[in-house]
């Protein structure tokens, strides 16, 4: 089974249950974790990663940790520095449109939500209530796209959006998708040669459904639109998770290790 591992722990994506996976394995097999400098959850996000934010690091020693999977904003020379060169990098990816839904409860405090009563009231005119240069302004835009490290108010043109798709392929062996949770597992686990027990899972954080609503489709749009940048990420990664499903597994395997 592959031990070195980073995980970018996307925010608001069912990563904490994946993080748990790990976090068992781990102890499991007596694998090292990079734990944040000070012992907090997260590694100094919303800034950049570096590797001096992980506890007991340090650039005159060799030393390398197993998994890397707090909160972080990926930044992968960094990153590099403090696993091993083999590590398999992988992230898991939400539907921007549920996505934002969740940030919208759970970040109501963020400085571009805290004057609205509803999501459709700010999709209704954002850059009222939005501003690119607050500090917590990823919570409100593109927050995956700001997790793997690129501007959430960065240019949407075809071109760019192009070169931050190559990028994330180059430095990420494995995106899964939430919505699909146990069939990424089971590609989880091919991927690592692990064993089916190791990947099986209790969801954690999941929000009751009762405050959920079906948005208006013409509230969906705009927020889609708001959110390019994490769109073009979620339907591209969605189509190439489904093609490596096809290659690596195929649908009747599959259908029999998700039941």
């Amino acid at each position: 089974p592959k031990t070195d591992i980073v995980f970018l722990k996307v925010h608001k994506s069912a990563s904490s249950t994946v993080m748990n996976i790990l976090f068992r394995f781990g102890e499991t097999h007596n694998l090292t974790f990079a734990f944040p400098q000070g012992g907090g959850f997260q590694l100094y996000y919303p800034h950049h990663f570096l590797a001096k934010f992980v506890q007991g690091f340090s650039p005159l020693s060799p030393r390398r940790f197993n998994i890397l999977c707090h909160h972080m904003r990926f930044l992968q020379p960094e990153v590099q520095k403090v696993v091993p060169s083999s590590a398999v990098y992988f992230s898991i990816l939400r539907n921007p449109v549920q996505l934002m839904e969740s940030s919208f409860v759970y970040y109501k405090g963020a400085s571009a939500f805290s004057r609205v009563r509803s999501l459709e009231e700010f999709l209704s005119q954002p850059w009222r209530y939005y501003d690119p240069a607050s500090g917590d302004r990823h919570y409100a835009r593109n927050l995956m796209t700001f997790d793997f490290g690129f501007n959430p108010d960065g240019d949407a043109s075809p071109e760019r959006v192009q070169l931050m798709l190559k990028a994330i392929e180059a430095s990420f062996d494995l995106l899964l998708i939430s919505e699909y949770f146990d069939e990424s597992m089971v590609l989880l686990k091919e991927t690592l040669c692990w064993d089916l027990d190791s990947v099986v899972s209790f969801p954690l954080n999941i929000r009751d459904s009762s405050t959920k609503s079906p948005l208006p489709d013409s509230v969906v749009e705009k927020l889609k639109a708001w959110n390019r940048l994490d769109w073009e990420i979620y339907t591209h990664f969605n189509r190439t998770f489904w093609a490596r499903i096809e290659r690596h597994i195929g649908r009747e395997r599959l259908r029999r290790e998700v039941a």
